[in-house]
């Protein structure tokens, strides 16, 4: 069963991680997908070139998601060509840690301006196309640590606990025309710098998690794939933690 059959998803920063796994995931359940990311390289190539195989409609568009300018020159691109947008995911961030007392405000800033703006600049961009359609499903990526906080971790922690708020927010301007949003929170998630830690190190970071794995790229394109379909359809200003209960 395709859960996104002959819809139209966008999902930002997803030449790599989650968000690659996301749209390869939408690609696999029927949507056109179109991503984002800061230009074209051999990985946006590289991913393109899957989507395409599985739905030719399929674009990468090169933009930077704190730009508000080229956020709404990439929503008159997709009006231009597809008409509509059925699934929004803003999953472009950075992170920049530090102790609050060694931090820049440069750090600060940056970290604010990507991972908080960027959600600003495409529900600003998109809301409009799904009012007007009376549908749509937004999927904001928070994180743990906007819940919960972490040392080490004040500029990131209040860029996603932003994002929580806005999204509660927004789902309540928007609901009663048919579009949800929704955050997910991802909790600690395996990749290359996790396999690279110490054994010890590793194993003492997953004793704190309640079901004793670190999370997958997967485990949060599944949930994606679950809040852009109409499987989700009552669903709204949710935050779903997908962090193997860290978070109880």
């Amino acid at each position: 069963m395709k859960l996104l059959e002959n819809k139209i998803a966008l999902v930002t920063g997803a030449s790599r991680g989650i968000g690659k796994r996301t749209a390869q995931l939408f690609a696999e359940h029927g949507a056109t997908v179109i991503f984002t990311d800061l230009q074209e390289n051999d990985a946006s190539r590289e991913l393109l070139a899957e989507l395409q195989k599985l739905n030719p409609k399929s674009t990468f568009i090169a933009s930077n998601a704190a730009d508000y300018d080229q956020t709404m020159a990439v929503a008159e691109q997709v009006q231009k060509d597809f008409g509509r947008l059925d699934a929004l995911v803003n999953n472009a961030g950075i992170t920049r840690d530090n102790l609050l007392l060694r931090m820049s405000v440069k750090d600060w800033d940056m970290v604010l301006e990507v991972n908080l703006r960027s959600v600003f600049n495409y529900c600003k961009a998109f809301t409009p196309m799904m009012l007007k359609q009376r549908s749509g499903s937004i999927i904001n990526t928070a994180s743990v640590v906007g819940v919960n906080g972490n040392a080490g971790q004040c500029n990131y922690s209040a860029s996603k606990a932003g994002i929580i708020g806005f999204t509660k927010s927004l789902a309540k301007e928007i609901g009663s025309r048919g579009i949800r949003c929704n955050a997910i929170a991802p909790g600690l998630i395996e990749s290359a710098m996790t396999q690279a830690m110490p054994k010890e190190a590793h194993d003492k970071w997953l004793a704190e998690i309640p079901m004793r794995r670190g999370g997958t790229d997967l485990d949060i394109a599944r949930t994606s794939l679950f809040l852009a379909s109409d499987l989700s359809e009552y669903i709204t200003g949710q935050v779903i933690c997908v962090d193997g209960g860290v978070s109880l």
